[in-house]
């Protein structure tokens, strides 16, 4: 519903699992860039993964060529490999993005984007820990040795911005990170710090933390933190090679953008400034 308000930005709401719906809703584009997925499902058997990052993007690449759609640009995540993920989440955009390579064809340009975590204002990243400090007094999370290299929305998005002209980004997979690597523990204790909370953090052995993503998983409504998210930490995050660079984006440091909706009043009234320039 937010969308609305952004001049130029036509919302229309669909079912992308249909194929005819789909392929109706991209026979008038040239360039379709595919932003679904999800980090975690109703069930536990990956079958969830396999309909959204799998089966769907099957059908979004038979319905490009269909209908004469000139270029695809994907999300997918980083360390994701269908043979060596260790999640359910990395095994199937790993599938995605090899259906997408193999089967695009020479008409169908495609551009595939694996970032690390993203971060920025409304994330359900750095926003869901400061969440969880501020009501419990004690954090206890398994792996926070696992590393990652949080990029910037902004900068994937511009990414993405360029790939849509850049005939040079063709036929070819991008790694996304951030200038900085950090641990899990902390990627936390900079929750902390801009957030203004005193939770103290606790790792979890790996046994117990199983146990505990177990109980999430099958017990907690919402799934805050499962089995599958338990499986991704096991590989670090972190680019072989930032594709950033290669796009001539310039990835912008946590410490320059946290502040800016994790202290609270800082956070810009992007809503407000949408509207104004609407005129709504």
């Amino acid at each position: 519903r937010h969308l609305l308000v952004l001049p130029g930005v036509d919302v229309v709401e669909t079912d992308v699992h249909d194929p005819a719906q789909l392929t109706t809703l991209v026979s008038s584009a040239d360039t379709v860039i595919n932003l679904i997925g999800i980090l975690n499902e109703r069930g536990h058997d990956g079958a969830g993964f396999k309909r959204v990052h799998v089966t769907l993007v099957d059908q979004l690449v038979r319905s490009c060529q269909e209908t004469g759609v000139r270029k695809l640009l994907h999300m997918s995540a980083l360390k994701a490999s269908a043979e060596r993920g260790p999640s359910f989440y990395l095994k199937t955009k790993g599938e995605a993005d090899r259906i997408i390579a193999t089967q695009s064809g020479n008409e169908l340009k495609y551009t595939i984007f694996q970032p690390s975590v993203i971060f920025g204002p409304g994330d359900t990243f750095f926003n869901r820990f400061a969440q969880l400090m501020r009501m419990l007094p004690i954090l206890a999370l398994p792996r926070l040795s696992a590393r990652f290299a949080p990029v910037f929305v902004q900068d994937v998005a511009q990414a993405f911005a360029t790939a849509v002209s850049a005939s040079e980004t063709d036929q070819r997979i991008f790694q996304l990170c951030g200038p900085d690597i950090f641990s899990l523990k902390e990627i936390l204790q900079l929750t902390k710090k801009h957030a203004g909370l005193r939770c103290a953090l606790l790792e979890l052995p790996d046994a117990i933390g199983r146990l505990q993503a177990f109980t999430f998983d099958y017990l907690v409504p919402g799934k805050l933190f499962s089995l599958d998210n338990f499986r991704s930490l096991a590989v670090a995050s972190v680019c072989s090679e930032n594709g950033l660079a290669a796009l001539a984006i310039e990835p912008h440091s946590i410490e320059s953008v946290l502040p800016t909706y994790l202290g609270g009043p800082k956070h810009p009234d992007l809503l407000g400034k949408f509207r104004q320039h609407a005129g709504r």
